[in-house]
């Protein structure tokens, strides 16, 4: 496998990629300056930019250069920094905190915040839109995009959470498909995305499918296990408020050390649908997974 310190450097290199496309992505667009602001806040206040760099590393896997998805990978992670607003807004998870940093709608207010997700949110699709690529292979990605951002997906996975949240524990069954649809979705997307816009064939679209799916559910454990064990300084955002807020996670319905080896089995999941997948991108993805569980923050 490769190294962790080879891992986070190619994961640095490509993250800055997507991070200089973000910085200019809102340019020439008419809006007023205030939502700009809002935008550009959030959107540049830094993270991992896991998603981007999944549908890049899935992209180069299939063959194509991951340049060329770089648009559509930072249209992503648009989606992701919208779905992170809104979910901190007082109506969600009312969080003040979002890595290290006031959250929007702190910094802003209320009405901001709820714009700015929802700008970044459609101005998302238009930056998609400009992947020069085959009109086919971006029109399948998007539909593919679409599908696990909404009802389906993300969307419908938030409101399963606010409505288990406070309640009676739910069975593991439940749980990991309400996080299926919320965090996995998109993290599974990403992959499939870079092997559409790679025009991979089946085999191989499944292959980064069955990865997605399994590295879903490894960093929502690991999610839930840092808001348990972490500190608000290290994390960017509040400790403890899953369990503050009554949410059903994996360490409170199976306990801390069942968690962490279910998160490490997952991992090995992921891992093992890349078999007979050699080279730098398929180490870089066995070492991301692995990572996943490992990580801090």
């Amino acid at each position: 496998m490769m190294p962790q310190d080879e891992m986070k450097v190619l994961l640095r290199s490509r993250g800055h990629d997507v991070e200089k496309f973000l910085s200019s992505c809102l340019d020439g667009r008419d809006m007023p300056p205030r939502l700009r602001q809002a935008m550009l806040y959030s959107l540049l206040a830094g993270g991992k930019r896991l998603r981007p760099v999944l549908c890049m590393s899935a992209a180069a896997l299939c063959g194509l250069d991951p340049a060329q998805v770089l648009p559509f990978a930072a249209a992503i992670e648009m989606i992701h920094t919208y779905s992170l607003i809104h979910d901190d807004l007082p109506a969600m998870d009312n969080d003040d905190l979002r890595r290290g940093k006031p959250s929007n709608h702190r910094a802003f207010d209320e009405a901001t915040a709820i714009l700015a997700g929802d700008g970044l949110l459609t101005d998302a699709f238009l930056t998609m839109c400009s992947t020069s690529l085959p009109s086919e292979r971006v029109l399948a990605a998007v539909a593919e995009i679409a599908l696990a951002a909404g009802s389906s997906g993300m969307v419908g996975g938030q409101e399963w959470d606010m409505i288990h949240t406070g309640g009676p524990a739910i069975g593991l069954n439940q749980l990991r498909s309400m996080h299926a649809m919320k965090t996995g979705a998109l993290l599974r997307a990403s992959c499939v995305c870079g092997a559409l816009l790679a025009g991979a064939h089946a085999e191989l679209r499944e292959a980064m499918s069955t990865y997605g799916v399994s590295l879903g559910v490894a960093f929502q454990i690991a999610d839930d296990i840092l808001d348990l064990i972490s500190d608000t300084i290290t994390l960017g955002k509040p400790v403890g408020s899953d369990v503050v807020h009554g949410k059903n996670t994996y360490p409170a319905l199976v306990g801390l050390e069942k968690s962490r080896e279910l998160a490490s089995s997952y991992a090995r999941e992921a891992c093992a649908a890349l078999d007979g997948h050699d080279g730098l991108e398929a180490d870089f993805l066995r070492a991301l997974a692995d990572y996943t569980v490992q990580r801090t923050v």
